[in-house]
């Protein structure tokens, strides 16, 4: 079986039990996580959400924030004005 048939085949079911085996580092039966099954479910898991899951969905998902990228509370309309750092 290739790669690509076994996603297409991943129930939600096996996404689940994946994503909660790379979590607690072992599968439902207990057994313990190898470096390379980890790294495996966790292909798996990305491939599963590409496939079947809006992107704000995904595993890590981190919503932007505003367009300018910059903190803007607080500000005033002249910015070479000096403002003192607060140390907390």
């Amino acid at each position: 079986m290739d790669y690509q048939h076994l996603i297409d085949s991943m129930t939600p079911e096996i996404y689940e039990n994946l994503k909660r085996a790379v979590e607690l580092g072992k599968f439902p039966d207990g057994r313990v996580l190898t470096a390379e099954q980890k790294e495996n479910c966790m292909q798996g898991i990305i491939a599963y959400e590409h496939k079947n899951l809006s992107a704000e969905e995904h595993t890590g998902y981190v919503p932007p924030k505003d367009d300018s990228g910059c903190d803007t509370t607080g500000m005033t309309d002249a910015p070479d004005e000096e403002k003192p750092i607060n140390w907390t």
